[in-house]
């Protein structure tokens, strides 16, 4: 790799030729580490031209730097650093006290952090990489990248490609019940993102909000760092529990088609009843559609933005949990009230989505590409559903899950008192347990743990299910 070293206008150093500038320049950089050992410097004829200084300059600071064993210069190969850099010790950690109120609150704030890649252990709740069609979606890119690279170059429109908005449209109609038009459709860069723009449009510091408990760490986060007053709604085996005396709402965050972390659907009464309290209240309700796509026992009920008569639902559906998390791409389906503001705030955050990224995709949804993988990828996943229940009754009798029929993890029970004990002791063993306590507000809690299964194959879940069998047996 070619180095591109440049010099800057720096007062302590404007009384030295410049040839001493270079040599300093670049001393500092090989002992900072900022050039590698082994790595490759341009040419003095090439940095000569790219400073703006004479080619002897150059080539005596280069001279200089190998008689003090910082470069070794071959003939016709060039120039190349010798030193490994050694490096300082490193800092004390930079105090948080300059942050904003807003900016310590997301620092301490709880959120979801996914596993890199496949794993090995229960921590990712992410879609198997290994099952996506990777040369059909390397052929769509190269197609529409021979055909249109200069669209696709330059800036976009905040609110997305008409044909991508076009195809979600159609999808969610179709398999979500949702009522929409492309018009109302907003492409994102992920689910969390569609979040913040609600809550900083929607929301005013002091106004309530009513979460799920327990519920989604994401989301508290980017609310209480938009001022709201985060009020804990009960999660019971129906959903969100609207019941009983909760303070007045500006905004309901729920997850209805299967709710985070326990797992559970939100009934049909309960969906019901939620509309008529937001309704009640001039409320509006985000609803957070994840994983909704991995229904494996019984047909879904719509998405609760279908059953909506008064236009107070955002739905937001992500790419992430059915294509591959490093798309990038997701969507907020919104009021048609709301579309300018969302999409002039949207612009303002981070201007618009990858261009390249969104017209492959909407070709992958047309083609019928995406129904093939969407088929394939639920028999898989309830195939190692099966296998990780099967396995849990078999080896870890102690447990009990509270509800799997959808998704790509598990909420599993333990006996009160238990899960901090065995949670230290089985991520000890780097099975990467998620206890249930840490997605609770309030009280009472349950105690267990969330168990991710998409990404692991066969073996690998009877091995782990076989490790925490013998760890709660000892």
């Amino acid at each position: 790799m070619t180095a591109l070293p440049t010099l800057f206008a720096d007062q302590q150093q404007n009384d030295l030729p410049l040839h001493e500038q270079l040599v300093r320049t670049l001393r500092e950089a090989i002992l900072a580490g900022h050039l590698p050992q082994h790595s490759r410097l341009p040419a003095s004829r090439m940095l000569a031209r790219d400073l703006g200084v004479s080619r002897s300059t150059v080539e005596l600071a280069y001279g200089r730097l190998e008689a003090e064993g910082y470069l070794v210069r071959k003939v016709g190969a060039g120039s190349f650093v010798a030193l490994a850099a050694v490096r300082p010790a490193p800092r004390p950690p930079q105090s948080a006290a300059g942050l904003s109120r807003r900016g310590q609150e997301m620092a301490a704030g709880g959120a979801c952090h996914n596993a890199p890649q496949v794993g090995d252990s229960f921590a990712s709740s992410q879609p198997d990489p290994r099952l996506f069609p990777q040369a059909l979606w390397g052929r769509l890119m190269q197609q529409q990248w021979r055909q249109r690279a200069s669209d696709w170059m330059n800036y976009g429109d905040p609110q997305g490609l008409a044909p991508l908005r076009a195809a979600i449209s159609s999808y969610l109609v179709q398999s979500r019940g949702v009522v929409c038009e492309p018009d109302q459709i907003l492409i994102l860069t992920s689910s969390q993102q569609g979040i913040l723009l609600a809550t900083q449009l929607l929301i005013d510091a002091g106004d309530r909000v009513w979460v799920e408990d327990p519920g989604y760490p994401g989301a508290r986060t980017a609310l209480e760092s938009a001022g709201a007053r985060v009020h804990p709604v009960p999660v019971d085996e129906e959903g969100l529990n609207p019941a009983g005396e909760h303070p007045r709402p500006r905004l309901i965050y729920c997850t209805p088609a299967h709710q985070y972390p326990l797992g559970v659907p939100m009934s049909l009464p309960r969906r019901m009843a939620l509309l008529a309290e937001a309704e009640r209240h001039g409320a509006w309700i985000l609803e957070d559609d994840y994983d909704g796509e991995y229904q494996y026992d019984q047909r879904p009920l719509p998405a609760l933005q279908g059953l909506d008569g008064q236009g107070r639902v955002l739905y937001v559906g992500t790419f992430s949990k059915v294509l591959f998390g490093s798309l990038r791409l997701a969507y907020l389906v919104l009021p048609r009230p709301l579309m300018e503001a969302f999409s002039r705030a949207r612009a303002a955050f981070d201007g618009h989505s990858n261009q390249l990224q969104q017209a492959v995709t909407a070709d992958f949804i047309r083609a019928g590409h995406f129904a093939t993988h969407l088929r394939q990828s639920r028999l898989l996943y309830q195939s190692r559903r099966d296998l990780l229940l099967s396995e849990l009754a078999e080896h870890c009798p102690l447990l009990t899950p509270i509800h799997s029929g959808a998704g790509l993890q598990c909420a599993v029970l333990l006996p009160p008192g238990d899960e901090a004990r065995w949670t230290d002791a089985a991520n000890a063993l780097g099975l990467g347990l998620r206890p249930l306590g840490q997605f609770y507000l309030g009280e009472p809690r349950l105690e267990g743990w969330l168990l991710g299964f998409g990404c692991l194959d066969n073996q690998t879940l009877r091995r782990l299910c076989r490790q925490l069998g013998a760890l709660l047996r000892g």
